[in-house]
C-alpha cells in the first residue's frame, strides 16, 4: 500500500486549506483511514479518522466545528477540510490507513490498530 498526500502549505490565520490522500496497491484490506500531525518538538498526534464502509468519524476535541474529514471509497481517497486555520494548527500532517481499528483509541494513538501501519510522506501546514 502506498499513500500520496497533496495540498498544505502557508496560510493566514483564520484561512482554510484543504489535505487530500490517495490510496494504491492492495487498498481493499484498508478500512479505517485518517490524519495525524507532528509539530516541531511535540509527539505525532491523531487529527481525525474515518471508517471506510460506513464512514464514521472522530475528532480531536482541538479540531472539531473547524475540520472535516470525508472519504470517496470507491477511489480510496479521503481529505481533510481545514477551516479557521489556526497558528497553533501549525506542523507536519500525515495521512494514514490501516486493516482494522476502532476509532477513538486509534485517534489517541496510531499503534491502536491491526495490521500494518500506513503513512503518506507528509506535507507541511504553516499557518501565521
Amino acid at each position: 500500500v502506498q499513500l500520496v498526500e497533496s495540498g498544505g502549505g502557508l496560510v493566514q490565520a483564520g484561512g482554510s486549506l484543504n489535505l487530500s490522500c490517495a490510496a494504491t496497491g492492495k487498498t481493499n484490506v484498508l478500512n479505517c483511514m485518517g490524519w495525524f500531525r507532528q509539530a516541531p518538538g511535540k509527539e505525532r498526534e491523531g487529527v481525525a479518522v474515518i471508517t471506510r464502509i460506513h464512514g464514521g468519524t472522530e475528532y480531536a476535541d482541538s479540531v472539531k466545528g473547524r475540520f472535516i474529514i470525508s472519504r470517496d471509497s470507491s477511489k480510496m481517497t479521503w481529505s481533510l477540510q481545514m477551516n479557521n486555520l489556526k497558528p497553533e494548527d501549525t506542523a507536519m500532517y500525515y495521512c494514514a490507513a490501516v486493516t482494522g481499528c476502532s476509532l477513538t483509541p486509534w485517534l489517541r494513538d496510531p499503534g491502536n490498530k491491526s495490521g500494518p501501519m500506513n503513512w503518506g510522506q507528509g506535507t507541511q501546514v504553516t499557518v501565521s
